[in-house]
C-alpha cells in the first residue's frame, strides 16, 4: 500500500500539545487585533483545523499585510521567496522579540 501524503503528514510531533497546553483555546489569542506591519509568530493549534497553515510555517515569524475577514495575510520568508500565507488569528502569536 502506497503512503498517503496529506496536508497533515508528518505532524505527529510537530502538532502534539504538551499536557499542561491541552483544552480550550485562550479566548485572548482569538480575539487579539493585530494591525498591518505587525510582527508574528505562527504557532499552530491543532485543534483548531479551519484556517490551519502547512506545517512547514510553525514557528516562523512573519509580518501581517492584510486582514481578510476575520483572518489575517502574513509574508513569510522561505529561502529566499517571499510567501503570503492567509492564516486565522488562533494560529499567530505576537513577536515579542527586536
Amino acid at each position: 500500500m502506497s503512503k498517503t501524503k496529506g496536508f497533515r503528514s508528518k505532524t505527529r510531533s510537530v502538532l502534539k500539545r504538551k499536557p499542561r497546553e491541552r483544552g480550550k483555546i485562550r479566548i485572548s489569542r482569538i480575539l487579539h487585533e493585530y494591525n498591518v506591519g505587525d510582527k508574528v509568530v505562527i504557532d499552530i493549534d491543532p485543534s483548531v483545523h479551519k484556517g490551519m497553515p502547512h506545517r512547514r510555517y510553525q514557528g516562523k515569524i512573519g509580518v501581517i499585510v492584510n486582514k481578510r475577514g476575520r483572518a489575517y495575510a502574513v509574508n513569510v520568508t522561505q529561502g529566499d521567496a517571499v510567501k503570503q500565507i492567509i492564516v486565522l488569528p488562533e494560529h499567530l502569536k505576537p513577536h515579542l522579540g527586536g
